[in-house]
């Protein structure tokens, strides 16, 4: 889960409070364990997802640095060639449709149903 939180500081143009929740929200799914919390764990979920938020955009802010700001795109490019190396094609790429094909759907699990 914690793999998916992406460095957010020093990039142009400069990071989002969207981006930001979405950090919170993965690092605090990974600390509680709970992609979804429980009704009863809702409140508190939430509450920290608003919290970690409000400490990371404090943080981001308050940061300072002398090198230059990184390119998102450039970042992404860079991400995209190390899934590639370590998978052996580009895992951001779905894999190719042949014209007339059908695009593929999702496997499901357990036996065919009965056609009858």
């Amino acid at each position: 889960m914690c793999r998916n939180i992406k460095t957010l500081f020093n990039f142009d143009p400069p990071v989002t409070h969207d981006e930001i929740e979405a950090a919170s929200l993965q690092f605090v799914r990974k600390v509680s364990g709970f992609t979804k919390p429980s009704k009863a764990n809702e409140a508190a979920f939430h509450l920290a997802v608003a919290r970690t938020t409000e400490v990371a955009h404090a943080l981001l802010h308050s940061l300072v640095t002398n090198a230059p700001p990184r390119d998102r795109a450039t970042e992404a490019a860079r991400r995209r060639a190390k899934a590639a190396e370590r998978f052996g094609r580009d895992a951001a790429q779905p894999p190719a449709i042949r014209e007339g094909e059908a695009p593929p759907t999702a496997v499901r699990a357990g036996p065919a149903p009965d056609p009858r």
